[in-house]
């Protein structure tokens, strides 16, 4: 009985939280992990990711592929230049801040991948689409919009490999408390393109976030923001090959 009011419990938290739950991959329906039950028989292309709570802290290990981010036991392929579409749970409520889609290169092995250091690059985002800071349309409104689903395109040109994709939204709807959500997946890209994204635009994670960018720690509510129609997406810019 214990245990039961515990799960409960847990699983009323997570209604208002949560993470990519499925993913639909050139057609086929890839399940996700699933947090709250223990990852013993559990196969996945997702990385684990323990509870449907934020991340808070940009600078904890957490960030980059959610809390515990054991590696996946399976891998999608895809060809560059195809749409993967993630499913978040749903309802999702948090409707104010953006979505961000990034990959890394395992350059081998995604198993034996940290996914530390500045090997991340976006291949798509959207910030505040239109309206204020306060009730514009985001990219996590639009995903809200879309059946909470969120439709990225693998650039054409990326060269052929194996990869990381993350999905992220950043919540901003709580004042000066950004709250992350991040889930990563295994791809095995193919196609016959050359493309290697470098320089400035890579990011590491943690690092690309800080808690002192007014961008992130945010009140969104106050006198100084309300009227805003501006935002300003924190990270390298989009690759495209």
């Amino acid at each position: 009985m214990k245990s039961f009011i515990i799960l409960l419990a847990s699983a009323s938290t997570a209604f208002a939280h949560g993470g990519v739950l499925t993913y639909n991959i050139g057609g086929t329906t890839y399940k996700g992990f699933t947090p709250y039950v223990t990852p013993v028989g559990q196969s996945s292309i997702q990385r684990e990711w323990d509870t449907y709570n934020p991340i808070q802290d940009p600078t904890s290990s957490g960030i980059t592929c959610n809390v515990n981010g054991a590696v996946a036991q399976q891998t999608a392929t895809v060809a560059a230049g195809s749409k993967i579409i993630a499913y978040w749970n749903n309802p999702w409520e948090h409707t104010i801040g953006p979505m961000i889609t990034w990959m890394a290169a395992c350059n081998g092995d995604c198993s034996k991948f940290t996914g530390t250091g500045n090997v991340w690059f976006k291949i798509d985002q959207a910030g505040l689409i239109s309206g204020t800071l306060p009730t514009g349309l985001w990219g996590s409104g639009q995903m809200v919009k879309n059946n909470t689903s969120w439709t990225s395109t693998i650039p054409k040109n990326l060269k052929p490999g194996n990869y990381l994709i993350r999905h992220e939204t950043i919540a901003l709807h709580t004042s000066n408390a950004p709250q992350w959500y991040p889930n990563c997946a295994t791809l095995t890209v193919t196609g016959s393109g050359t493309g290697v994204p470098s320089g400035s635009y890579l990011a590491a994670i943690p690092g690309v976030y800080s808690l002192s960018d007014p961008n992130i720690n945010i009140d969104v509510y106050s006198n100084a923001n309300a009227q805003k129609t501006t935002w300003t997406i924190p990270g390298p810019a989009v690759w495209t090959g």
